[in-house]
């Protein structure tokens, strides 16, 4: 007879995770450690939500991956108003709206719809993009060209909300939109950055119509696997024609490496 494994502690759950579990208690309230600890990360929090966005850095480093960019902004005019009002987030501003524009008409495609626009904005957490979304990107380049997927532009957008992807990929008559975003900071998580992707993007659109990958980060997911969820689901959306709830992740269940292996119905 196989003896039963040894009871497990609610404390040995700390090891498997960075959620506040088992931190003990001193009377009524928490341990002087547990209490500073949740001060740290919640100070930590708010200044990811309020740090600084860098546009132009994203730009030199995207440039360096010889990525065509724009800077846009949405119609928050600062980081008050973002945060107070969602919808601006969701709105390009008149001056971004015409600069879209001008990208389309320069672009060589002409008016032709163009494949796959990847959008980064700030979000709720300047601090995760600053992190992780060059280094995603170089992952996720060298990913999208073995299924001959190329970029067509790349938008840095300050003030941005997820919709705002939408409105961008209309305007550029996009195929596709790849919107790279700081997800809202947690306490175990203020660097947290999230991927949504939208098939034939146009304003409107709900959530069931994107497909989200949350919460890349060092102690998440890390850059490579995310680039390889990001690519798999990229590349069979634009086969399948659709995003959101009809397109599921089945990235880890031996589908094919490449469409043309096995095309799809639509």
């Amino acid at each position: 007879m196989v003896p039963a494994p040894p009871p497990r502690l609610i404390t040995d759950l700390r090891e498997l995770t960075p959620a506040r579990v088992a931190l003990g208690r001193a009377g009524a309230s928490l341990p002087t450690a547990a209490w500073l600890k949740f001060a740290l990360d919640h100070a930590r929090a708010r200044d990811a939500v309020h740090a600084a966005f860098d546009p132009e850095r994203l730009r030199a480093g995207l440039g360096e991956l010889d990525l065509r960019t724009l800077s846009v902004s949405s119609r928050a005019g600062n980081r008050a108003d973002y945060l107070r009002r969602p919808d601006l987030g969701r709105q390009l501003d008149q001056y971004s709206l015409q600069r879209v524009a001008e990208a389309r008409g320069s672009d060589p495609c002409g008016a032709d719809a163009c494949g796959l626009a990847v959008v980064i904005g700030d979000g709720l957490s300047p601090t995760a993009v600053h992190a992780h979304a060059i280094p995603l990107m170089r992952h996720l380049l060298p990913r999208l060209a073995v299924e001959k997927i190329e970029i067509d532009l790349a938008i840095v957008a300050s003030g941005a909300r997820v919709a705002l992807g939408d409105e961008i990929g209309a305007s550029l008559g996009a195929r596709m939109v790849v919107m790279l975003i700081g997800e809202r900071p947690g306490l175990s998580a203020p660097d947290s950055l999230g991927a949504y992707l939208t098939f034939a993007p146009r304003v409107g659109l709900t959530d069931a119509d994107r497909n989200c990958v949350s919460n890349i980060h060092c102690k998440g997911l890390i850059h490579d696997e995310a680039a390889f969820k990001i690519a798999w689901l990229v590349r069979e959306g634009l086969a399948r024609k659709v995003t959101g709830v009809a397109l599921k992740d089945e990235s880890r269940a031996g589908t094919p490496r490449h469409i043309a292996q096995e095309p799809r119905s639509v």
